[in-house]
């Protein structure tokens, strides 16, 4: 189709409307320059465009996450809905405990959950990977994850988006179990959302390092939790370090992937991550006699 080579700023300027060619035009879009009838018109900073060019400004204008991803329009969801999960596992467990609140782990649903690598090998019970990630020994332990979360959760999930989060969170979780199950104590139990936490310190780490930004800012942080780790009773120091580095090996998948094949890539990196710890686990269940070849 032919349209007038007049420009719409002319007075005696009259076209026929690009979309509906029975209908007279004296306007035209300010970026293709096709006329355009009042019924096609939108409204623009300055004049009327046409359907076609609002609809590709609103494509190429759409925001994005810096590693993939839509910007959400509720920041830090997920690390809300993480948070309730841990909250209302433990209100279940100390509900049904019958050494009371202050002694969940008494509770028939923890123990059915809690992690110890013996029970999981016997009974091929590898639920208990995820499972034990939402449980925690007793109020205060809850509370120190719970706050270290909140204020780790949302920061990281406004980089990585919605998905890519959840997948870090969960992805942290299982790498501390497996630590724990491969290299652990076999009798000794564990529970706690601690390993999934280690994971996002193992994220914040590699970001920092891809954005070019000065780490002593975030390391007394980490330092003042390694020594916890180390020097109080009780830790789970394998499973923290396991969320450390399954975090940083999905952070390094997530941020370095090449922007072209960006998916493909991250995705690949994460099975990579999941081929490893699926490994760990078989060669440790073999060793403990509950897989042979």
């Amino acid at each position: 189709m032919n349209y007038p080579e007049q420009q719409s700023t002319d007075s005696s300027f009259t076209g026929r409307c690009y979309r509906h060619p029975g209908r007279e035009s004296n306007v035209s879009c300010i970026r293709c320059d096709r006329p355009i009838c009042p019924d096609c018109q939108r409204s623009a900073p300055v004049g009327f465009q046409c359907p076609e060019c609002t609809r590709s400004r609103n494509v190429a204008r759409r925001p994005t996450l810096p590693y993939g991803g839509k910007i959400a329009q509720h920041a830090g969801l997920v690390t809300i809905v993480l948070g309730v999960l841990n909250i209302v596992m433990y209100v279940i467990t100390a509900a049904t405990s019958p050494s009371g609140i202050h002694h969940n782990a008494s509770s028939r649903f923890f123990i059915r959950l809690v992690l110890s690598p013996t029970i999981v090998a016997q009974g091929n019970e590898y639920w208990r990977f995820i499972g034990s990630a939402f449980l925690h020994y007793g109020f205060i332990h809850l509370a120190v994850n719970m706050i270290s979360l909140a204020v780790l959760g949302p920061a990281i999930e406004r980089v990585f988006g919605h998905v890519r989060f959840a997948v870090l969170y969960v992805t942290a979780a299982l790498g501390g179990a497996v630590a724990v199950y491969a290299f652990g104590d076999p009798i000794t139990a564990t529970a706690g959302a601690s390993a999934a936490i280690f994971g996002l310190f193992g994220a914040l780490v590699v970001v920092y390092r891809k954005l070019g930004l000065d780490l002593r800012a975030l390391l007394p942080t980490i330092l003042i939790n390694v020594y916890i780790t180390l020097r109080v009773p009780d830790i789970s120091w394998l499973g923290h370090i396991g969320g450390f580095v399954t975090g940083a090996l999905v952070a390094v998948a997530l941020v370095y992937a090449p922007r072209n094949k960006r998916a493909l890539y991250q995705v690949g990196g994460v099975a990579a991550v999941f081929v490893i710890m699926v490994g760990l686990t078989v060669w440790r269940s073999t060793s403990l006699g509950a897989i042979s070849f």
